[in-house]
C-alpha cells in the first residue's frame, strides 16, 4: 500500500550521529538559552529510547489507556481554564506559579521542538511518547526543585532525566555540563549535584507513566513522597557556595551569545 500522501513520515529510530551533538552540546554549552540544539542532540542520540519507553508504558497498569487515549499534553497544559483549575498547595499550582515566574510555556517548548517545521503533528505511536516526554520537562522541575532558568538546576534535571528515559542524548549534555563547571566554578560542586539528579531519576518513580492530569492535582510534598523524589540536597548545597561562580557562567554563556 502506497503511504499516505496527507500523513507525515512514520519517525525513522535515529542511530547516534556524534558529530551533529558534538556539535549542537557546544553552541549549547555557548549559550544555555539555545534550546533548539538540546532536541537536536536528542534526535542524534537518544536511538530506540522512545520506541523502549512506549513499550514499557503499555506493561504499566494505566499505560494502556494513556497510549489510546494519546492526550497530547503541551495542549493540556497550554489550556487556561485547566491551568487555572488547580488548588493551592498543588503539583498544578506550583506548575502556574512556575510558568508566571520563568515566563515559559508548555507552547513554546513544542514550537522549539518541531525541527522540521511540520504544520501537523506526526501521528504515530512513538511520535507521541516523544513528544509526552517533552511535555512533562517542565512538570519535573516543579517536582524535583530543579531551576529551570539557571544552569545548574537544568544539568541537574538532565542528569535526573537520563536516569529516566535511558536517552543518551541527556548523559551527553549533563556529562558536558559538569566538564565545563570543572573549569569555571573550579569546584566539583556543579557535578555532584547533576550526579545527585541521576542518582534521584534512577531511584524515584518511572514518571513516565504517571497520569499528568490526575498528578497535576495531588498536593505537592505529597506527590513527591509518593514518587519517591527527595530534596536535592547536593544541588541546594552548590547553589549556595557557588552562587557567584554560577552567575559568571551564565554571563560567560551571555557574552558568548551575543558574540556568535
Amino acid at each position: 500500500m502506497a503511504p499516505d500522501p496527507q500523513q507525515p513520515p512514520v519517525p525513522e529510530i535515529y542511530g547516534r550521529d556524534w558529530r551533529t551533538a558534538l556539535r549542537a552540546l557546544r553552541k549549547l554549552l555557548g549559550n544555555g538559552d539555545d534550546t533548539t540544539q538540546v532536541f537536536i542532540i536528542m534526535r542524534a542520540l537518544n536511538g530506540s529510547s522512545t520506541p523502549k519507553g512506549y513499550d514499557r508504558l503499555l506493561r504499566t497498569p494505566r499505560g494502556a489507556r494513556m497510549a489510546y487515549d494519546r492526550v497530547e499534553l503541551a495542549d493540556r497544559f497550554s489550556d487556561q481554564t485547566f491551568v487555572a483549575s488547580f488548588a493551592p498547595g498543588t503539583v498544578g499550582a506550583a506548575y502556574r506559579d512556575w510558568l508566571a515566574e520563568t515566563g515559559y510555556s508548555a507552547a513554546g517548548l513544542a514550537d522549539i521542538s518541531n525541527l522540521e517545521r511540520h504544520e501537523e503533528i506526526v501521528r504515530h505511536p512513538y511520535a507521541w511518547f516523544g513528544r509526552r516526554t517533552r511535555d512533562v520537562h517542565d512538570i519535573w522541575h516543579v517536582l524535583t526543585g530543579y531551576k529551570a532558568d539557571e544552569t545548574m538546576g537544568e544539568a541537574a534535571l538532565v542528569g535526573f532525566s537520563y536516569a529516566q528515559t535511558g536517552g543518551l542524548g541527556w548523559a551527553f549534555i549533563a556529562a558536558g555540563a559538569a566538564l565545563k563547571s570543572l573549569s569555571v566554578a573550579k569546584s566539583t560542586l556543579f557535578a555532584r549535584a547533576v550526579l545527585e539528579g541521576y542518582r534521584n531519576g534512577k531511584r524515584a518513580a518511572w514518571l513516565l507513566a504517571e497520569d499528568y492530569e490526575a498528578l497535576m492535582h495531588e498536593p505537592l510534598e505529597a506527590a513527591r513522597q509518593r514518587l519517591g523524589i527527595p530534596e536535592p540536597v547536593a544541588y541546594r548545597r552548590a547553589q549556595v557556595e557557588l552562587g557567584e561562580a554560577m552567575s559568571a557562567f551564565a554571563s560567560q554563556q551571555k557574552a558568548a551569545a551575543a558574540l556568535a
